[in-house]
């Protein structure tokens, strides 16, 4: 992704992931700027859906004092307005806190909830990260490591969009080469991305897509 300016409308929605990627790699102050951000154009829409990415940004960077009520009060949101893939995210980052803090029964719960709205969506990559936790609480499950190719959950031209993307090419640059408007390929990227357990096109390249 080049930048807020070309690419604003995933750049604002790479946001989240971009909070969740800096606190995963322990650099959570490089996030409070991108939470200021997220929040006054959450809190401007005024919808329910972002207002609940916002509570669980919140949550990933507050001691675990705040944070536990910011994930309540995030489900809270999705349940007003279901986003299966988003809310199955809440839950599972819920879940990965509530085991570090030693609190394995509730763990179970979120993450059982992320693993099987995973397994529905085809977002493999992600039902394997559920999975890891769950192992992780104590319980016995099968690994997952050697899952299916998440590539063979892509469309065909979802996979065209997604190769074309890992090379760097813009949304406009593809849309000329598959006949397709830079709408359409952001609609693609946005599907594909779940399945590919990537949260950005920069991520695409580390990815075997040949």
């Amino acid at each position: 992704m080049s930048g807020p300016t070309s690419h604003a409308f995933l750049w604002r929605y790479s946001w989240p992931d971009y909070i969740e990627a800096a606190v995963r790699v322990g650099k959570p102050r490089r996030a409070q700027d991108l939470l200021h951000s997220l929040a006054a154009s959450a809190e401007a829409a005024g919808r329910t859906a972002p207002l609940a990415l916002l509570q669980r940004a919140r949550a990933l960077l507050s001691p675990d004092s705040a944070a536990g009520a910011l994930y309540e009060r995030a489900l809270a949101l999705h349940a007003q307005d279901r986003q299966p893939f988003d809310e199955a995210r809440t839950r599972l980052v819920y879940g990965e806190w509530l085991r570090r803090n030693r609190r394995r029964a509730e763990a179970r719960t979120q993450l059982q909830a992320a693993m099987e709205a995973f397994d529905q969506l085809g977002a493999t990559p992600w039902a394997a990260r559920a999975a890891t936790e769950m192992r992780a609480t104590g319980l016995s499950l099968p690994d997952r490591s050697q899952a299916a190719d998440p590539l063979a959950v892509l469309t065909s031209q979802e996979l065209q969009v997604v190769r074309l993307a890992a090379t760097g090419a813009s949304n406009r640059e593809i849309g000329a080469r598959l006949f397709l408007s830079p709408r359409t390929v952001a609609s693609h990227l946005y599907k594909a991305f779940p399945k590919l357990g990537v949260a950005s096109r920069a991520e695409l390249a580390r990815l075997e897509l040949a």
